[in-house]
């Protein structure tokens, strides 16, 4: 009876811990998707850093965030938007599109040396 009381328990706190890992992140940033256009549309971050995405889509049409870089694919709806978690990143340069307007909804991030210490992240959290 205590071993499934103990057992309950730990269940209780990993599945706390699991959650509370995949849900937070070191950056985040937003993106705003106005006339089919990704803005920014580079993004630059430090290597090993998990960055929340941000994405509000300020279009009366749907698009669709993809990166066969990221592992990423997610339709926002217009007028509306969604999070997205990537990383953490090696070093490297990782594009994005929209997949309804590929040819302008484009960007990348930038994963690089920097050191996030040495600027004030709260004001622009874009660059290194």
């Amino acid at each position: 009876m205590k071993i499934k009381h103990y057992l309950k328990i730990f269940i209780t706190l990993l599945c706390g811990f699991t959650v509370s890992t995949f849900a937070s992140a070191d950056i985040v940033i937003t993106i705003e998707l106005r006339n089919h256009i990704f803005e920014p549309n580079i993004i630059k971050v430090p290597e090993n850093t998990k960055i929340k995405l941000i994405i509000k889509n300020k279009d009366t049409s749907p698009e669709e965030f993809d990166s066969f870089e990221l592992n990423r694919e997610k339709v926002i709806f217009a007028n509306s938007q969604a999070t997205l978690f990537i990383g953490p990143l090696p070093k490297g340069i990782y594009h994005f599109f929209g997949e309804f307007h590929p040819n302008s909804a484009i960007g990348k991030v930038i994963v690089g040396n920097c050191n996030p210490n040495s600027q004030n992240m709260k004001e622009d959290k874009r660059e290194c």
